[in-house]
């Protein structure tokens, strides 16, 4: 009967048990024997002889003296041809050698995790690397994509291209990137503001910095101003180019001009001598001219104002000088760039009454 499926050994019954006296038959001892080598077939041996023929449950679990590491499926305490399946927490005390593919139905949860070398990691599959102290190469798929890169130290690519001092320079979308060489130090003095050279960087001799501020020895150019070549100073537009905002100058201007008669008696003046200058929306000018001898009675005045004045009134204060006659100002109207010389009392001045006589006069008015 041997084992009875419940790991209990049971002795044959046939002539058992043996009575003392009697004569043991054949029978009942082969009997015997054979159940006790079934018995014995059947048990495990420990010399590892015999497989099971079935899962062995232990309820204790199992000891081994063993104290070798295991470094491949044929080395340790347990060696199985098949997998292994463990229903509750598998611990490991030293080293796990996995050379295949370890699979996860959850997301594993790594604690103080060190890598041997650098790794990309990503919270989505549960593996993430507060710190990465590895050492080594993260190898990168082909054109990887970067997305707000942070490197706090160097970026070494190995096996790249280019020479020392050299930078990459995009190529635009869609484009590699190419190696391009950067001046290795400035150019000019300590001091002088850099700008691009044909690729390197070079000095402008005439504007250096402390840091702070920044000083021009030259001039500047603003506006889309040519600067001037001569002197130093700020070059705006021949034509202004004018700013809504309060605190901006937009324009300066300093020249010649040149007087003529406007009263219709086609006078022609001599010793002639005006200037203006224009800062921003006011002009200020003067002249000097001498009239003609004239017997015209016509009001005196003076045409080829450089700016044509834009007061919705008869201009600002300014002074006219009749030599040995009057004194008194320029009256000027909205949009005309000429004016007629007025008396301190408001009277106009005639030709016949400036004829032979210097006239100098100065005033300031606003323009466009």
């Amino acid at each position: 009967m041997s084992y009875n499926g419940s790991g209990t050994f049971n002795i044959n019954t046939t002539g058992q048990p043996v009575v003392a006296g009697t004569v043991i038959t054949a029978t009942a001892f082969n009997l015997l024997t054979a159940d006790l080598a079934t018995g014995l077939t059947t048990a495990i041996t420990k010399d590892g002889q015999t497989a099971t023929t079935a899962r062995i449950p232990f309820a204790q679990g199992i000891n081994s003296t063993l104290v070798t590491d295991a470094t491949n499926t044929t080395s340790g305490s347990i060696i199985t041809a098949g997998g292994v399946g463990i229903a509750k927490a598998l611990y490991v005390g030293t080293t796990a050698n996995v050379t295949g593919v370890a699979t996860f139905s959850a997301q594993p949860i790594f604690s103080s995790l060190t890598a041997s070398s650098a790794v990309a990691t990503d919270a989505s599959k549960g593996l993430v690397s507060v710190t990465n102290t590895g050492t080594g190469n993260n190898v990168l798929a082909t054109a990887p994509t970067i997305a707000s890169a942070n490197l706090t130290t160097a970026l070494t690519i190995a096996s790249a291209s280019g020479t020392v001092g050299q930078v990459l320079t995009s190529g635009g979308a869609g484009a590699a990137p190419t190696w391009s060489t950067v001046g290795a130090t400035p150019g000019g003095s300590t001091t002088q503001l850099q700008y691009n050279n044909a690729g390197a960087f070079g000095g402008i001799s005439g504007v250096t910095t402390d840091g702070t501020r920044m000083t021009a020895s030259t001039t500047i150019g603003v506006g889309g101003a040519t600067p001037s070549t001569s002197g130093a100073g700020i070059t705006f537009p021949a034509t202004q180019s004018a700013s809504s905002n309060a605190n901006t100058l937009d324009d300066y201007e300093e020249g010649t001009w040149t007087p003529i008669d406007g009263s219709g008696a086609s006078l022609s003046f001599t010793s002639t001598e005006a200037t203006y200058t224009k800062i921003g929306r006011f002009a200020f000018f003067e002249f000097q001219v001498v009239y003609p001898s004239t017997a015209s009675g016509a009001d005196t005045r003076v045409n080829g104002f450089p700016f044509n004045n834009v007061d919705n009134y008869e201009g600002k204060p300014g002074v006219c000088i009749v030599s040995g006659f009057t004194s008194g100002f320029i009256q000027q109207k909205q949009g005309q760039g000429g004016g007629y010389i007025v008396t301190a009392s408001g009277s106009n001045v005639t030709n016949s009454q400036a004829s032979t006589r210097t006239v100098r006069c100065a005033q300031y008015y606003t323009t466009t």
